[in-house]
């Protein structure tokens, strides 16, 4: 029985949608943790997860600069720089921002802070066994949902603004519910309230997209021979 996932982090740990690819079925459920992926029912075969995966210990990744080109304005900047490895030790935004300035000369976005946690959890979860990077890779939902749209970037942001009432929502959707159909208002329903936002939800459909592309050998490797981090994980994103 094939299965692969996609996974995008949301307040109560991890949304995870999988899909059984002989029968189409895609089952969701919130995870607490990464590592519970393993204690699934059915061990997907390929995991696309939202987070970065591989640490510079200075300077840029490449997969981030080339995602970025990709994207091009204004939805470029929806691929925040990756935190550099020192700044995992940081305790405080404060010290992440001091520690970023005086290693790489550059302060530690808002963002990249308020994923942090999450990065931490996968990175140490990877360095345990480096070959699960096999296994589990990076995706970022706005690529994914670039290559999905004709390598044309979403024209709104994908969270609700006063000015443009859902149409970020609406414009994803349009994607997922096509391909999906009653899958992704099955997830909406049946996932626990509170626990999740709807945006969590599409970007987990964006990485289950490319964990499908990927098993048939039609994704997109950014860069296309990426470099290992010190800790021996390669720094890449898949689209």
């Amino acid at each position: 029985m094939a299965v692969i996932a996609g996974i995008d982090g949301c307040p109560a740990g991890w949304v995870c949608l999988t899909k059984e690819l002989s029968t189409g079925n895609v089952d969701s459920r919130i995870l607490p943790n990464i590592a519970a992926v393993l204690q699934l029912d059915h061990r997907p075969e390929l995991v696309m997860v939202d987070v970065p995966i591989g640490l510079t210990d200075s300077g840029p990744r490449a997969c981030d600069l080339q995602a970025r080109a990709h994207l091009k304005a204004p939805r470029a900047s929806s691929v925040f720089p990756a935190p550099i490895r020192p700044t995992l030790l940081a305790t405080t935004y404060t010290q992440a921002c001091q520690i970023g300035q005086k290693v790489d000369g550059r302060k530690l976005s808002q963002q990249a802070w308020g994923i942090l946690p999450k990065i931490r959890e996968v990175d140490a979860f990877l360095r345990t066994d480096t070959s699960l990077q096999e296994w589990i890779r990076e995706v970022h939902p706005e690529v994914c949902f670039w290559a999905w749209n004709g390598e044309k970037a979403m024209a709104h942001k994908k969270k609700t603004e006063k000015s443009e009432p859902q149409l970020g929502r609406l414009e994803r959707e349009a994607l997922v519910v096509p391909y999906y159909g009653k899958s992704y208002s099955s997830a909406q329903t049946s996932l626990p309230k509170g626990k999740f936002a709807n945006d969590d939800l599409l970007d987990a459909f964006a990485a289950l997209w490319t964990a499908e592309r990927l098993i048939v050998g039609k994704a997109l490797i950014l860069p296309a021979t990426p470099l290992a981090d010190s800790y021996g994980l390669r720094m890449e994103m898949v689209a």
